[in-house]
This record gives structure tokens, C-alpha cells and sequence, in this order.
């Protein structure tokens, strides 16, 4: 008899559709214990909470996240909410002894990052941080391909991430659809938007960043406010590029925009090591393109005739996640790897192997986060403190 995991939604937008369908195909693809009950979901438009509850198949709608996140009949608080009511949400679910899986960025800085950390370590609750990009299949095996030594030492890291939907001057700033547009609500821009993600990845691959130097820029200065109907400043960061040394003394680089006319959510990455590289395009995820410059198994250089990238079709039963779907040859989705996050956190409170990123983990990536920022404002290199 399966266990209930009874979830309290607390957002929902994309992020809020994106998980409730993780919850509900669960147990579909992968043989954990327990089964997600979708119990109860809170936002502000109680019209809007409704038919997503309908839609979805949540059983109660409050309009005070409060009511969900302490609820007697709630396991596990999922955090869908805008940046600026994690803090809070967190405290309270942790006090409750709730599960807590949190949207990035974790929180709106390092204070309040480590506010959250000490909380869910306080009251033993399990917790993570939907850093779903580790779950794309194809980036799993780049993990298994850096930690099985194929690309041997590391010289250089380089990511971007371009999207293009806020050029228009028109685009206002606030409210339910645009509000990672607003500081006072997102806290920054595409630093903690996209590069959040390039930076969790970056991490995981290749190790913790020391310092980085940053220039970031603002194309547009002032736009309404979709709540106030007013014209006021922007504070978010439109665009980011930064320089990154990491602890292991490779190089990385780090570009992101929103202003990349034609680049609709553009996400690559690429490791060159001393002994091969890895490189992957979210737009064709399920290629990985791995050059082998020296053959693990033999030690040898590969022969010059037979050099040159490899790419690799991510859909056999070997490779990471693909033997719970379909047939070699077959590819799954991006909604998918909110799927894999979250078979892997389940797993994890099963077994006691609590998966990553949890808050701790994902304090790291807001110490890098923050320390961009404060290069953006300094054109100074900054120590990151990431561990």
C-alpha cells in the first residue's frame, strides 16, 4: 500500500504547472513508496487558484499561503511563489516539520538563503531546490563522464543562457506575469533568473567558483508598473557577463540576456579538460557532444584518424533516467526533468540519502549569485565564499 504525500502547492504559474504534473505521472515511471496527493494549492486570485485547482485536481484552494504551508493535512510545501515570499514561507513550513521543495533562485540573498538553511536544519525537515537542469538526462551523463575522469583536468567553463521576451519598451515591470521584472519582488534580473541555473550546473560539473568580475546593464531604465499603473525605475539587471575563476583553478565564462532578439530560452554548456569536453544545448536536449582526446580504458591518446566530437543520442536504458521511459531511440520532455527532481528527492526521504541540491547546496549557488551582483555595481573582482 502506497504511503500519501499529500502536497500543498503554495504559487500557481508555470513553475506550479510544471510540478503538479511531476506529481501526478510519480508513480507512472518510477517505483517509489509514496504517492502524491494533490491536497491544496494558495495564491492571491482566488478565481485563478480555482480553475488551476479544477484543472489540476487539487482538492481545497485558500488564498492564504499560511493555511497550506502549516496545514495538518499537508506533507510536503512546494514553494511555486515569487522570490521575495520564500523567506517567509519557508520559516513557517519548516516550524510545521514540512518537507519543503523550493523554486530557484532559494531566496532573494545570502542573509536570507542562510536564514532558510539554518531552518530546515534546525527542524530535520528534508528539503530541495528545483535546480532541474541537473536532471536533463544529457547533462547527467556529463556528470558521469566528468566524474569517471573522461576530461580529465579542467581548463575551461563557459555557459550562456539568452532569451529575448523583454525587449519591448512596452513590457511593464510588477505584477502576476512580469514580476521578475520588479527588484522589490525578484531581488535581481537574469543573474538570479538564468544564470542561477548556468551557475548550480557550473558547480556541479566542475566545482565551486572563487571570484568572479561582472558587468551587468539595464537597456531599459523605466516601465509601468502593472500593479500601480505608474512609470518607475528598473532595478533588475536586464543583462550579465561575467568572468569566473573556480577553486580548482580553471576559467569560466558566463554570459545571459533577455535581449537576444531570436533566442527563445538558449541554455549551453561546455567543460574543456585536458583529456576531453563536453558540450550541451538545452534546444537539443537530447544530444550530449563529448570530445575523447585520451581513452580512459587504455590510457592512450585516441588515434588521429578516429578524433573528433562525439555525439551522443541520450535515449538508451544505460544513460541516466532514460530506463524508466520509452525505447532507445525515443526522447522525453522538459517537463520531465521536473519528474527526475522529483523521484530523486522522493527516493531520497525513502532511503535517508537525502538527494541534491538541498538549501545548503543551493546557498552556495546564492553566494555566487550575489557575488555577481555586487561585481555588476563594483567592476571589482569578488570572493564568492562558495563552498
Amino acid at each position: 500500500m502506497a504511503k500519501e504525500l499529500r502536497i500543498g502547492m503554495i504559487g500557481y504559474g508555470f513553475m506550479g504547472r510544471a510540478h503538479s504534473n511531476a506529481y501526478k505521472r510519480l508513480n507512472d515511471f518510477f517505483p517509489v513508496e509514496h504517492r502524491p496527493v494533490l491536497q491544496a494549492v494558495a495564491a492571491r486570485n482566488p478565481d485563478k487558484a480555482r480553475s488551476f485547482a479544477d484543472n489540476w485536481g487539487y482538492q481545497r484552494v485558500e488564498t492564504d499561503w499560511r493555511k497550506v504551508a502549516t496545514a495538518d493535512d499537508v506533507d510536503l510545501v512546494d514553494v511555486c511563489a515569487p522570490n521575495h515570499l520564500h523567506l517567509d514561507i519557508v520559516l513557517a513550513a519548516a516550524e510545521a516539520g514540512k518537507m519543503i521543495c523550493c523554486e530557484k533562485p532559494l531566496a532573494m540573498s545570502v542573509a536570507e538563503a542562510e536564514q532558510m538553511v539554518e531552518a530546515v536544519e534546525k527542524h530535520g525537515v528534508p528539503n530541495m531546490v528545483w535546480y532541474n537542469y541537473r536532471r536533463v538526462p544529457s547533462i547527467a551523463l556529463a556528470k558521469q563522464i566528468v566524474d569517471e575522469g573522461r576530461v580529465g583536468k579542467p581548463f575551461h567553463y563557459r555557459a550562456t543562457y539568452l532569451q529575448d521576451w523583454t525587449i519591448s519598451e512596452d513590457v511593464p515591470q510588477g505584477g502576476a506575469g512580469t514580476w521578475r521584472l520588479d527588484v522589490d519582488v525578484a531581488g535581481s534580473g537574469v543573474t538570479g533568473d538564468l544564470l542561477a541555473h548556468s551557475i548550480d550546473s557550473a558547480m556541479w560539473l566542475n566545482g565551486p567558483i572563487a571570484r568572479v568580475v561582472a558587468s551587468t546593464r539595464t537597456f531599459v531604465t523605466e516601465r509601468m508598473h502593472a500593479d500601480t499603473g505608474e512609470v518607475q525605475p528598473v532595478g533588475i539587471d536586464d543583462a550579465c557577463m561575467f568572468l569566473a575563476e573556480f577553486a580548482n583553478g580553471s576559467m569560466g565564462t558566463f554570459e545571459s540576456t533577455r535581449y537576444a532578439r531570436g533566442r527563445k530560452n538558449y541554455n549551453t554548456l561546455e567543460l574543456n579538460g585536458a583529456d576531453g569536453s563536453v558540450f550541451f544545448d538545452l534546444e537539443d536536449p537530447e544530444h550530449l557532444h563529448f570530445f575523447e582526446y585520451q581513452q580512459k580504458q587504455s590510457g592512450k591518446k585516441v588515434e588521429d584518424h578516429l578524433t573528433g566530437w562525439r555525439k551522443i543520442h541520450v535515449t538508451n536504458s544505460e544513460h541516466p533516467y532514460m530506463d524508466k521511459y520509452w525505447v532507445p531511440g525515443t526522447t522525453i520532455g522538459y517537463e520531465h526533468t521536473f519528474l527526475n527532481a522529483l523521484a530523486d528527492f522522493v527516493a531520497g526521504v525513502e532511503s535517508g540519502n537525502h538527494t541534491q541540491p538541498d538549501f545548503k547546496c543551493a546557498l552556495q549557488t546564492q553566494k555566487v549569485c550575489d557575488a555577481v551582483i555586487e561585481s555588476g555595481r563594483t567592476r571589482e573582482w569578488v570572493v564568492t565564499g562558495a563552498e
